[in-house]
């Protein structure tokens, strides 16, 4: 598989895209979450047939993708993905969003004019059952990032030792993760990216009243994609986006996989998405 490389300004940023297939192809453009790269996506672009278009960014502020901080607002990145979208005139689009970038996707959705969403192993912001799930005790890392700095001061320096922590407890196997995969993660929150990366966490609180906000019903077709070893009720997120507005929820589930799906079956995920989408 050949990746070409390029940034694409979006505002005042400069977002890093990786991009392989058909450039005239049916365009795919995949959203990673934390602690992740656009490298999360490299088995499921593998996967793909070669006729379609196949995008993997970094979220902005993160890896090679460049600008102020947006605060890790999920609404302010959907707004730079949708300038990005536009930009490169990707009609018929289906936007994949994993983990924090399921986030992003699903303020696309709500915002924008989108064919078609997929989101992946996430909660949303004020979705239900966010509220269930700010009470696991297992989520404990949703707290600490929210912190500001103090995450930073533990985790600088540190990073890839941290990161190997999260793919060791939310993962089916995690040696699928590959040691390439996990370096690349690591190397693309130094610096000022690993703020970025928590400031996800911190927007939460704003996120979760920017989506209470979204009271019209949408006709989007969603498809909510989960491994199946993360264990947890997929008719609970289902019906928690319909009760938010969602129409058209579908649901699936990647075998033998846990919270990083895309790495740990990317021919799975590749298999469900292509379903969705027609």
């Amino acid at each position: 598989m050949s990746i070409r490389h390029a940034r694409v300004p979006a505002g005042a940023h400069s977002l890093h895209i990786a991009e392989s297939g058909d450039p005239a192809g049916r365009p795919f453009l995949f959203l990673h979450g934390w602690p992740e790269s656009w490298r999360t996506w490299t088995g499921v672009m593998e996967a793909a047939p070669s006729g379609a278009r196949l995008i993997a960014i970094d979220l902005p502020g993160i890896g090679a993708s460049t600008g102020p901080s947006t605060g890790g607002s999920k609404l302010e990145l959907a707004s730079l993905v949708h300038g990005l979208v536009e930009r490169l005139e990707l009609a018929d689009l289906t936007l994949v969003g994993h983990d924090a970038g399921g986030m992003v996707a699903y303020a696309h959705l709500r915002r924008y004019d989108t064919a078609r969403v997929v989101i992946m192993n996430t909660v949303v912001p004020g979705v239900a059952p966010w509220d269930d799930v700010l009470r696991d005790p297992y989520v404990w890392h949703f707290g600490l990032h929210a912190v500001p700095s103090l995450p930073e001061t533990l985790v600088r320096g540190r990073e890839r030792e941290y990161f190997d922590y999260f793919y060791a407890v939310l993962s089916v196997d995690p040696s699928r993760i590959t040691p390439e995969s996990r370096a690349a993660h690591a190397a693309a929150y130094t610096g000022t990216s690993l703020t970025a990366g928590f400031d996800l966490y911190r927007a939460f609180a704003q996120d979760e009243k920017d989506n209470a906000a979204f009271t019209d019903p949408t006709s989007t077709p969603l498809l909510y994609l989960r491994g199946d070893g993360e264990g947890s009720d997929i008719d609970a997120y289902a019906q928690g986006f319909r009760d938010a507005g969602v129409r058209d929820v579908t649901t699936a589930t990647v075998q033998d996989a846990g919270h990083f799906a895309q790495e740990e079956q990317p021919a799975q995920v590749w298999s469900r998405i292509a379903s969705f989408a027609g």
